[in-house]
């Protein structure tokens, strides 16, 4: 049962093209309870969008765990792919560019779009820390 946590991710490659990927979070048993070491953070946010919300092209900046409470939230890729996450579904986003590329909304980041008839409600977490 000392499997790690497996965590959807939305990153960039070396040349700053947003993808998708995971990150393993390795586990300890401590009684009965399958812990991961401590993750720091900075600072919570409770989010509410309404249906039929969408983003342009952005990037992540800080890493932020986000756990979706209700409604479904799909984050799309330039290439087209993208995941649905679904209530109880959590990932982490930490697109963002290297020091010397300049950000371009025809090429760079993800967008997110509320999908279904049911508005969302999630919590983002800042993390203090770029897996």
């Amino acid at each position: 049962m000392n499997q790690p946590f497996i965590i959807p991710t939305v990153t960039a490659n070396e040349n700053g093209i947003s993808i998708f990927s995971e990150i393993d979070f390795s586990v300890q048993q401590r009684g009965g309870l399958f812990l991961t070491e401590q993750i720091g953070s900075k600072n919570f946010r409770i989010r509410k969008s309404d249906v039929g919300y969408e983003t342009d092209f952005h990037l992540a900046g800080d890493a932020t765990f986000i756990i979706i409470q209700k409604g479904s939230l799909k984050i799309e890729l330039q290439n087209g792919d993208f995941k649905i996450f679904n209530s109880g579904n959590s990932f982490i986003a930490q697109d963002n560019l290297p020091e010397n590329i300049i950000f371009d909304n025809q090429i760079h980041g993800h967008k997110a779009s509320v999908i279904g008839n049911e508005s969302l409600q999630a919590i983002h977490i800042k993390l203090s820390f770029n897996h």
